[in-house]
């Protein structure tokens, strides 16, 4: 089978990821920690003058500049991932809420936020931690059962 020529979007995805990969690495920051220690050393040879200390600082910038997009770039990478396998999961269970979230306002979330934590708070009492779907049910449960006497620390020691 013929091999299709890649994309120059392809090319520049396959360089960033190696790149990416490569100045993770151990051996990115020995050469890193060596650039400095060579600077540092022929200080003393150029006087410790202004275009000694403009090569680092140039290339600092430079190199600082093109790793924020990288780091960017592999963040919305891994992001993106980690969404889609959440999805994958959330799909697969049974009774789980599949509301899409990632494009909803601040406000919004931190709304949702509220909605969770009062499910958390709720749930701390049950003793069965994968019993309740929802704030709703969490509720009625817990009033079920404190109608009933049965609640958690209903007869027992304070939560």
């Amino acid at each position: 089978m013929p091999r299709h020529p890649r994309s120059v979007s392809d090319r520049f995805a396959a360089l960033s990821e190696a790149v990416t990969h490569w100045t993770g690495s151990s051996g990115a920051f020995a050469a890193a920690l060596g650039i400095i220690v060579v600077w540092g050393l022929l200080g003393p040879v150029f006087g410790y003058s202004d275009t000694w200390q403009l090569v680092i600082n140039t290339g600092t910038t430079v190199v600082t500049f093109l790793m924020v997009f990288l780091i960017q770039r592999t963040q919305n990478k891994d992001a993106l991932a980690l969404h889609l396998k959440l999805n994958d999961l959330v799909a697969a269970l049974e009774g789980a809420s599949n509301r899409q979230v990632e494009d909803l306002s601040e406000r919004e979330l931190m709304v949702l936020r509220r909605h969770y934590q009062e499910l958390a708070k709720l749930a701390r009492k049950e003793t069965d931690l994968g019993h309740s779907h929802s704030v709703e049910e969490a509720r009625h449960r817990h009033t079920t059962k404190l109608r009933s006497g049965t609640a958690h620390g209903a007869a027992g020691p304070a939560d």
